[in-house]
């Protein structure tokens, strides 16, 4: 998740959570159907019947995957990328239905996600070793991916991922996403086919000018990209399905907790956290500020092999706000594996 500082974002996870489609404000901006008026900054490869849009810098393995917090796109990482690339391959990339990228089959699970992200990097010539960078709910995904692509792993990073305990604050009160969960569980990952797949009906996009800090950070072209990604319909209506699928999965990690395919072994593994989680003012505020510095602190034992940096310096999105600590990171991960080391 972007642009909103913890508690709003956090607003913005139960909307999302509570409405698949968002009504669309601001001014006219183009038809969807029409050309893209900025070309993608990388390719397009199938992931299983649908194209995903992925941008891969730098050459040589590990290779380093980014995985976007909600509603946000691969550009988010604009700050992090490039300094990696100078040493490794890296893929940013938008999942399906974001930006560039095609819609793809229901639900959107994490399962499903995952396949499509392991399909697209297959069909591009990128095998692993992986490591994996997710941010917010990004964080579920990469773990997702892990679980069932173990073998491919060399590392992870989480970016102030959320655990499946963690409380969101909605309305002033804590509640956690596990909470919204209908007891579905997610099919096996689909291909998109002809027959499950709906044509695009042209219609009209309203502008959604909205760029809020730290998304400001961003250069210039970025924030425009931004401005027409998150202005269309296709886009709205993934994230929405994301949201309404995630309780499941969040549900499903929390009730196979420990257990050893929901764990990363000896995997190398950086757990990057704010160093206030914006619960001032609010009823039981240190109880929850200590409540979520343990679930934080319960992240990192997901591996043997491990650390913790709090980073008093940034909000949610330090990727954002303090990009070098990411980099850092990441290299800490890479060295780690390279090394057959401990961080």
């Amino acid at each position: 998740m972007s642009s909103k500082d913890p508690l709003c974002t956090q607003k913005r996870w139960h909307s999302t959570l509570m409405l698949v489609l968002l009504i669309l404000s601001g001014s006219t901006f183009i038809s969807y159907g029409q050309s893209v008026p900025y070309p993608p900054t990388g390719k397009l490869v199938d992931a299983g019947g649908h194209l995903l849009h992925i941008h891969v810098m730098g050459k040589g393995k590990p290779v380093v995957v980014f995985e976007n917090g909600s509603g946000d796109f691969s550009f988010i990482w604009d700050l992090v990328q490039p300094e990696v690339s100078e040493t490794v391959t890296t893929v940013s990339y938008d999942r399906a239905g974001y930006a560039w990228s095609e819609a793809g089959p229901l639900p959107r699970s994490g399962r499903q996600i995952a396949y499509e992200l392991h399909t697209a990097l297959r069909n591009a010539g990128i095998s692993g070793p992986y490591i994996l960078v997710g941010q917010s709910y990004g964080g579920f995904l990469v773990r997702s991916f892990a679980r069932f692509y173990k073998n491919e792993i060399a590392g992870v990073v989480l970016v102030d991922a959320l655990n499946e305990d963690s409380r969101i604050i909605i309305n002033n009160k804590p509640m956690r996403i596990r909470e919204w969960a209908k007891g579905e569980h997610a099919p096996e990952p689909q291909n998109k086919t002809k027959q499950n797949s709906t044509p695009d009906t042209p219609q009209v996009v309203k502008l959604d000018t909205t760029i809020e800090p730290p998304l400001n950070k961003l250069s210039v072209n970025d924030q425009k990209m931004q401005i027409w990604a998150q202005s269309q319909p296709a886009y709205r209506k993934a994230g929405g399905n994301e949201m309404n699928w995630s309780p499941e999965d969040v549900a499903d990690m929390y009730a196979n907790k420990g257990k050893p395919e929901y764990m990363l072994d000896n995997i190398p593994l950086v757990v990057l956290s704010r160093g206030n989680g914006g619960y001032s003012g609010l009823a039981d505020s240190a109880v929850l500020e200590s409540e979520r510095i343990q679930l934080q602190r319960d992240l990192a034992h997901l591996s043997t092999n491990s650390k913790i940096i709090f980073d008093n310096n940034s909000g949610h999105n330090i990727h954002l706000d303090d990009p070098a600590l990411v980099i850092d990171a990441i290299r800490q991960v890479i060295g780690a594996y390279k090394t057959d080391s401990r961080l």
